[in-house]
Order: structure tokens, then sequence, then C-alpha cells
């Protein structure tokens, strides 16, 4: 079933907001890990405007106690996020080409331009033990390139999609999306997915994207938390992860139980 890492940047915003020391990105990372999230994403940044590298440090202490929880580290690895690489050891690296006064992630990398710039900042994360996904638009001919360059996964920026959800342009962004996975898998390459990801339109995704190993989600899930509490919306997350498994087990004809 296709992994929930839940981004907790969001927690550290508000944090950063007031000179205090809540609400807490471990204590929120402990209550969304006891809630069932098989990962936990950081998306540390150079102005320290979300997580601090206090946070990256302290999450991985906390990770030590769960030994089958994944911990992402996503960045621009042409900035710092190597240096938290190193100093962590997360068991995955996601490398986001953002620029340093970016106030999201908007696109994926040109692989064309940037591939020889990142293939040994890639080497560099496989040495610390981790895996690298590559954001990366939905574009199934960027796929090869992203695999000849050393990555082991690559993540579908999917804005575009939840953009036109619920639309009469939903069923051609899906396409889109089931065509660049396929390409992905064709050459080797695992499919993560994220950006904008919700519980409207969450369950649609999966159920048409074939073999997303991981979802990360951070926004949406942190304001349905105001509402829902962290820990049922985890857990209303994973029934939408569940319900896309289910669609997808009875197009195959897969028994159910």
């Amino acid at each position: 079933m296709t992994a929930l890492s839940v981004n907790l940047n969001r927690v550290a915003l508000l944090r950063n907001s007031r000179p205090l020391q809540i609400p807490s990105v471990t204590h929120a990372a402990t209550l969304v890990l006891e809630a069932g999230a098989e990962g936990i994403t950081l998306h540390p940044r150079p102005d320290e405007r979300h997580v601090r590298p206090t946070d990256v440090r302290e999450v991985a202490q906390l990770l030590r106690r769960w030994p089958n929880v994944e911990y992402n580290l996503e960045g621009n690895p042409l900035q710092q996020l190597m240096e938290h690489v190193r100093a962590v050891r997360p068991n995955q690296c996601t490398f986001v080409p953002d620029a340093a006064d970016a106030t999201t992630s908007d696109h994926g990398w040109d692989l064309v331009r940037d591939g020889e710039r990142l293939r040994p900042l890639i080497a560099q994360a496989h040495e610390c033990g981790a895996r690298v996904s590559l954001f990366m638009d939905a574009e199934p001919e960027q796929m090869a390139l992203a695999h000849s360059v050393g990555a082991d996964r690559v993540e579908l920026y999917t804005e575009p999609y939840a953009r036109v959800h619920g639309t009469a342009d939903q069923a051609a962004s899906l396409q889109r999306y089931r065509l660049a996975a396929q390409a992905a898998l064709r050459v080797g390459l695992e499919v993560n997915a994220g950006h904008d990801l919700n519980l409207h339109n969450l369950a649609d995704f999966l159920s048409a994207v074939p073999d997303v190993r991981e979802v990360s989600i951070g926004h949406a899930l942190i304001c349905d938390a105001l509402e829902f509490g962290l820990v049922q919306t985890v857990q209303r997350y994973k029934a939408e992860i569940r319900r896309a498994e289910v669609a997808w087990r009875r197009l195959a004809g897969e028994p159910l139980g």
C-alpha cells in the first residue's frame, strides 16, 4: 500500500511566528507516527522560515525509536540540503529545484540542463545511505534521464493535477501522470507523489496512477488537523489511501481480504 509521509514544515512555520517553542515539531511527529504515518518529511530552507537545523536533528533522534519509519529530507541539494543529509543520514532525500526565495516548490527538475550537476550529489547521498528521489513534472521523456543520473525514485509534482481536480480536465491530467509513472517504472525507477494532494483528490490520483510508493503531504494535512486533530487527520488520509487500493484490486480482479 502507498505509504503516507507527513510534511511538518507548516507546524514549524506556526511555531516560528512567536518567540516560543510551541507547537513542537517533534511532538507533532510523535502524534502522526502514533496515528500510523509511515514517514516524516522535513524541508529545511536556507532562510529557516520553516524547520530549523535543530528540528532536523531532533526528529532524527526521535526516529531512532521508530526503526520502520522513513525519514525524508527534501530541498535543493545545490543550496544547503547536503549538510543536513551528512549530519543525520536520512532514509530518503528528495531533491527539489527550489530557488532560495521560493514560496513553495512549483516545478520539477529540467534534467537536460541540471542532470550532470545532480549526478555527484546523488552519489554523495547514496554514500550517506539515503535513497534519492527527484522532484519531477509529469513528463515521461524525463524519466530515463532521472534514472541515468543515478536517482532511485521520482516524486511527481502534483499541483497541476490538484488545480484541475473535479473539472473536465481531470481525466487528461491523470493520463499525463499515468504515462509519466509508467515511463519511470519501465526504466527501473520507483514513484512517489506530492504537492497539494488532499482528502478530496488523493484517492482519485492513486486510483489512476500505478504503483505510487509514497505520498508526501503537508499543507493540506495540517489544515485538516485544525478541524479533526492530527491523529484523526492522519487516519482519514490513510483511509483514502486504502480506498484507492481497493479500487485497484477490484480493477485487477484481486481478492479484497
